[in-house]
């Protein structure tokens, strides 16, 4: 499954990069890219897990930028 959700507080390109990193080391997920400039993100993950995936997600996200939100 693919999905695109809105970044809001994504401060640099930088913690865009550290996030993508993180979050395609997580189980289950084939594929990542965060964009600062369009403050974006794709995940590609696996149907049955996306939503245990995602809960990863936003404690990598919050981790690296913790004023960033991802808006679902």
């Amino acid at each position: 499954m693919k999905k695109k959700f809105k970044l809001e507080d994504l401060d640099c390109a930088n913690c865009a990069a550290k996030m993508e990193d993180a979050i395609k080391k997580i189980d289950g997920v084939n594929d990542a890219t965060v964009s600062f400039l369009a403050q974006k993100m794709t995940i590609d993950a696996r149907d049955d897990k996306f939503d245990e995936i995602m809960k990863e997600v936003v404690k990598v996200c919050s981790k690296v930028e913790p004023d960033c939100r991802i808006l679902m």
